[in-house]
């Protein structure tokens, strides 16, 4: 004889909990009909996971997991209420509801012996099934920004540009007829000596320089002999563009010449020795970068300017084509935009677009205060960037954080971010604010209803999905605090109607 039947089911199963109605309580009580039954529903946690990653860890022939198919709360009580028993749920996976599955199932086999054993005082002490305190799920963590590896780009960088010279602007005359075709702003970043030499004279039509003339440069470095300015064929494009000229010696041949030049452009040594290359590599890019940077802020050796909302930033067409496959297929087809001066790019302002060319010259994001974390995902968007993108948007999530940190209110923000985001493929930042919004419901819903209201029905739908805590924990939680005072208040009227025996002559002093 049995003292106490514990009745499970499956909480994901919605068979298991119709068998408990059907087949095993009428069981149960052919065979035990004066046991006490508990029943309790098995693997909460089956209500907050993810169901894919729990069905890729099934067997292959086991039947997936449907969202369907897990139980709310509401269902067991139904059960447990139509059949006259108490009613638990738990988790082994959660480590929940384990132990008052073991302890109230003591409590209702001991109740049950009262009218056994009604002689032993201490089982008219006992309590019956206590109620269980609802399962607050974990909260879901926030989404991490994933940078993605800078990509090779559809020009392959430097390296292919140097093999390929679109807008070049200088060419190298080699004894023999040969030319070498490179630009000036890759020379003169990576290599003082050629900064040096195209800031002795810049193309004609600048303020104090004449039409023309030649520039001896045989006192100036052994291996030159003159530079000067004249409209040379572009060997990409096939038309004549304003070039530099640099004569040199018959003593320099066009491989070892290449070679110089494309060390300049990609800063790569092929040699054995690979912890000397990378140091050498690395103190290269350093240099480099301090000199572009120098570049961009003064405009040297610009030959494109963008005009935008707030004014005209200048720009290098070389370094714009080898960082941005955007920027190569605007000036390399037949688009105006491939031989005009200045380029008009309505939509985004000055701030935004020095930080985009910041990034392709050097490969690094540097924000500034002055710069709209939303406005530079937008033209990161229009420019097809996505590991700026990425960077934009970790750099957003950074700033919101540390305006909720010194307790800014956010919640309008991030609902101005979730629109824009997803109108703009910034897919990162959307996620995050989604989950923002899924852990703060109740208060943003507050404090913006009518925002809320008139969102999308993919954001509405996945909030009543993903909403934290979830709307089944909410009624739980609102049943449990109902029955509790039902129940205090039961057992208030109990010891009202039965007082506690006193001795005859006793008096209260």
């Amino acid at each position: 004889r049995s003292d106490v039947v514990v009745l499970c089911f499956s909480l994901a199963n919605p068979n298991s909990l119709r068998h408990v109605k059907t087949m095993w309580y009428p069981e149960i009580k052919h065979f035990c009909p004066r046991t006490p039954i508990v029943l309790v529903g098995c693997q909460l946690d089956l209500r907050y996971a993810d169901l894919d990653a729990v069905n890729r860890a099934r067997r292959p022939l086991a039947k997936p997991i449907k969202p369907s198919d897990i139980l709310p709360p509401e269902r067991g009580h139904e059960v447990a209420q139509e059949l006259g028993v108490p009613y638990y749920e738990t988790s082994v996976v959660a480590q929940f509801g384990v132990k008052d599955v073991f302890d109230n199932a003591i409590r209702a086999a001991l109740v049950s012996r009262r009218h056994l054993q009604f002689w032993k005082s201490h089982l008219r002490k006992m309590q019956r099934p206590l109620l269980q305190a609802p399962f607050l799920p974990p909260k879901p963590p926030p989404p991490l920004i994933q940078v993605p590896d800078a990509p090779p780009g559809l020009g392959g960088g430097p390296a292919a540009l140097f093999q390929a010279p679109l807008c070049a602007d200088v060419v190298f005359q080699l004894q023999g007829g040969h030319r070498v075709f490179a630009h000036r702003v890759f020379l003169a970043t990576a290599c003082s000596r050629f900064y040096d030499l195209f800031t002795l004279e810049g193309p004609p039509g600048t303020p104090g320089e004449g039409d023309g003339g030649t520039r001896d440069l045989s006192a100036w470095g052994r291996g030159f002999l003159s530079l000067r300015w004249e409209e040379v064929a572009e060997p990409a494009a096939g038309r004549e563009r304003r070039m530099a000229v640099v004569a040199m010696d018959r003593a320099v041949r066009p491989e070892p010449l290449r070679a110089v030049l494309e060390y300049l452009y990609t800063g790569r040594l092929e040699r054995p020795h690979a912890d000397l290359r990378q140091e050498i590599t690395k103190a290269f890019h350093v240099r480099r970068a301090n000199r572009v940077k120098e570049c961009l802020a003064k405009g040297v050796f610009a030959d494109v300017v963008f005009r935008v909302d707030d004014g005209v930033v200048p720009a290098h067409k070389p370094l714009l084509i080898a960082g941005c496959d955007w920027m190569r297929a605007m000036f390399r087809g037949g688009f105006r935009e491939s031989y005009a001066q200045e380029v008009s790019l309505p939509g985004t302002n000055c701030a935004c677009l020095r930080a985009v060319l910041d990034f392709l010259y050097t490969g690094v994001f540097t924000p500034t205060p002055d710069l709209d974390a939303m406005e530079l995902l937008i033209l990161t968007d229009r420019l097809c960037l996505p590991r700026l993108q990425a960077l934009t948007e970790q750099y957003a999530v950074d700033e919101l954080l540390r305006a909720f940190m010194q307790r800014v209110e956010i919640d309008e923000q991030v609902i101005i971010y979730l629109e824009m985001t997803q109108f703009h493929n910034a897919h990162q930042l959307a996620a995050w604010c989604l989950h923002y919004i899924c852990t703060n419901y109740n208060r943003v819903c507050r404090r913006f209803p009518r925002e809320m209201k008139f969102m999308s029905p993919e954001n509405q739908a996945h909030f009543e999905r993903h909403r934290w805590p979830p709307v089944w924990y909410l009624k739980e939680e609102d049943l449990y605090l109902r029955s509790k005072k039902e129940r205090e208040r039961e057992e208030q009227l109990q010891r009202k109607q039965h007082p506690r025996s006193k001795w005859c002559f006793w008096r209260p002093s």
